[in-house]
């Protein structure tokens, strides 16, 4: 049983997770706590990925990402990092992928956090910063790593993005849920069955994980 694709699944969805940790963190503070032009569009697309076929939104980031576009050309030259086919490609592709299931139990937790909480904060001239980082933050704790818990969950099992982003390039790109589906394929079921084990035995910890903290949320 070749374990490489696991281990880059499982280095792709920790990479993306810690990511999505503090990008997460900044892009809540920004939503919640500012009111400006196109707020609204800027939330429904962080959540568009929960709706928008997998295949379809890798396929766009895939002709963005590809050197001939301005992205693509942007990074491939200035960053010189290719993301069409590539590791990078994959985590940026993640990142975007994932951003709503991180996101989605922060928004959550911050609307349960007590007004008053905040006010008193501005009273005593805290700023804006200082009062989500020293008393939404710690509020929210679980959410945050209930959040972060999905996002791994997500990264770990995704198939559409990662497939179109980076087709199946053995130790580049070629991640569990790609070699499983080429084990199925090739109708070796025997290893195909080891492979899903072990996806099934990480989404149930991880799981029992996000419920457990949901429970903390609710305390």
């Amino acid at each position: 049983m070749n374990l490489h694709p696991l281990w880059l699944s499982l280095e792709l969805a920790a990479l993306t997770t810690v990511i999505l940790l503090g990008l997460g963190v900044v892009i809540a503070y920004g939503v919640h706590f500012f009111q400006f032009p196109g707020r609204g569009i800027l939330r429904m697309t962080i959540s568009l990925p929960l709706v928008l076929p997998p295949t379809v939104l890798g396929y766009y980031l895939l002709i963005a990402f590809q050197p001939e576009g301005i992205f693509g050309s942007f990074v491939t030259g200035t960053l010189h990092i290719p993301l069409a086919f590539s590791f990078g490609g994959l985590l940026l592709g993640s990142v975007i992928f994932s951003l709503p299931f991180m996101l989605g139990p922060v928004f959550s937790a911050l609307k349960q956090v007590p007004q008053h909480y905040i006010d008193l904060a501005y009273t005593m001239g805290k700023s804006k910063w200082v009062t989500y980082w020293k008393v939404s933050l710690p509020m929210i704790r679980p959410a945050i790593w209930s959040g972060a818990a999905m996002s791994f969950a997500h990264t770990m099992g995704e198939f559409g993005v990662v497939w179109m982003i980076g087709g199946s390039i053995p130790g580049e790109t070629k991640v569990a849920s790609i070699e499983l589906f080429e084990l199925v394929e090739s109708m070796q079921y025997e290893a195909a069955q080891q492979y899903a084990w072990i996806l099934l035995g990480i989404s149930v910890i991880i799981l029992f994980l996000v419920q457990w903290l949901e429970g903390k949320i609710g305390s």
